[in-house]
């Protein structure tokens, strides 16, 4: 086949059934391609990602997905290296993904963490996909999900879904997951200070990272006291008890642990029943969420919103009419143009 032969097979776009296809079967260049599809922005392959999704839905949902967030300097890629690696060796699927809300300025931070994974990242048990770059958290978060489902279905067992920076990334990382881990550094009572009593509480478990050499009392020390602190807040997860641990993803200790620990969560939280009620209650959330987004995407590229918002504005602002008026003659306007 000469070049323009090989270029013209490479731009051909795949059927959704050539999709389904080599994503169930693993086709690690179609799952690449199909992530892609999902993450577009464009509205024909919107409707293209969205017949995919509903073919592969039967063969989602069978992996556990771990969510993992870190303070800057945790060694975060380094454990997600180690721990993906262990479970590699042992046989399983894993998937890393990740949830970037500030990539539109950074412009995908996250490849420089794909680059420290790079052994993970070669191995063939693993896919390691960064963030897509720019947009709001809303729409990574939707994107992240719709790739988490295409990994699920392409046999991926483990998820795991990483956040970058502490924020709102994290809540939004919580309502994905089913299990959400939390890592830390010591630093003789500074982390408590670096660490949001709102991320400790939806944490199911906090890990005090490089635990080793003349560090190591200093984590074991880090461990009580955060011991101590979630003692007095509420588990994340009912039923779970919240604990602080030490782990090194230097020398490996700690981690054959954090996955015995998983599991067993996995098993106690699915025989009482709240694995699959708490999967049920995120995408009831999940469709709320995006209901919320669509009307509002609706209402501001709405032709006559755009027409009398900026005057309605200068209105509100100049003090000439009520705010909770000016909103409800917007949406009157809106009802009326969209005959919504």
């Amino acid at each position: 086949m000469n070049d323009q032969g090989k270029h013209k097979f490479r731009k051909r776009s795949l059927t959704v059934e050539e999709f389904t296809d080599g994503v169930i079967n693993g086709n690690r260049a179609i799952i690449a391609q199909a992530i892609t599809l999902v993450e577009s922005n464009s509205p024909k392959h919107f409707e293209k990602a969205q017949k995919l999704l509903q073919r592969i839905m039967p063969y989602t949902g069978k992996a556990i997905r771990v969510g993992i967030t870190g303070v800057p300097g945790a060694g975060k890629s380094t454990l997600i290296e180690e721990f993906g690696a262990m479970l590699c060796v042992q046989g399983n699927k894993l998937a890393v993904l990740a949830v970037d809300p500030s990539s539109s300025v950074s412009r995908g931070s996250i490849l420089g963490d794909k680059t420290r994974m790079d052994t993970l990242s070669k191995h063939p048990n693993a896919y390691v996909r960064p963030s897509p770059s720019g947009g709001a958290l809303g729409g990574v978060a939707r994107k992240s999900r719709e790739t988490m489902l295409i990994c699920e279905a392409a046999g991926y067992n483990i998820i795991f879904v990483e956040t970058v920076g502490v924020g709102q990334s994290e809540i939004t990382v919580r309502s994905m997951v089913d299990f959400f881990l939390v890592l830390m550094l010591t630093g003789g009572g500074d982390e408590l200070q670096g660490m949001k009593k709102g991320i400790m509480e939806i944490a199911d478990a906090i890990y005090i990272n490089k635990a080793d050499g003349t560090n190591k009392q200093a984590a074991l020390n880090a461990k009580a006291e955060y011991n101590r602190l979630l003692h007095y807040l509420q588990p994340a997860t009912p039923g779970w008890e919240t604990r602080a641990f030490t782990i090194s993803a230097l020398t490996g200790e700690g981690v054959p642990e954090l996955w015995d620990m998983i599991t067993s969560f996995e098993e106690k939280m699915k025989k009482s029943g709240f694995f699959e009620k708490r999967r049920a209650g995120q995408l009831a959330d999940w469709m709320d969420r995006l209901i919320e987004e669509e009307l509002k995407n609706r209402f501001y590229q709405n032709a006559y919103i755009k027409e009398t918002l900026p005057e309605v504005k200068r209105q509100v602002t100049a003090g000439e009419t009520p705010l909770a008026r000016a909103v409800q003659e917007l949406i009157q306007t809106y009802q009326q143009s969209d005959k919504f």
